[in-house]
């Protein structure tokens, strides 16, 4: 079964979860270190604090770009995998190049020959 654990569980969270479920992961979580219960459907199964326990892709869904950063750096240092999420309906170049961590939403358009870093979010249109 394909897992992912989403680090923020806000508005980000829960546009990352859709293009997660999209491309066929069967089995989403959440981790927050200030919330508890649930992002829609998805379950909030604790905090940061469980990232080591955890086997699973990860994905930083927070929108402060400093704070997104420094945690993809601490998963990146436990070795953890940080997938490139891409929703279906967005159009991405064959030639393109798309750093870890990046999510493309739904719409997005990314056209040849473009680079786009780690940890970045696209937006659509």
């Amino acid at each position: 079964m394909k897992s992912i654990v989403i680090i923020g569980a806000s508005g980000h969270g829960k546009v990352v979860a859709d293009i997660a479920k999209n491309i066929g992961y069967e089995n989403i979580t959440f981790l927050d270190d200030g919330k508890t219960g649930a992002v829609g459907k998805y379950e909030i199964i604790g905090s940061s604090e469980m990232v080591d326990s955890l086997e699973a892709d990860f994905f930083v869904a927070i929108g402060n770009a400093q704070v997104r950063k420094r945690i993809m750096q601490q998963l990146e240092e436990k070795g953890k995998c940080l997938p490139v999420l891409v929703h279906p309906s967005a159009v991405v170049a064959e030639d393109s190049t798309i750093g870890y961590g990046t999510a493309v939403m739904a719409g997005a358009v990314i056209n040849p020959g473009v680079t786009i870093g780690k940890g970045s979010i696209v937006n659509p249109c």
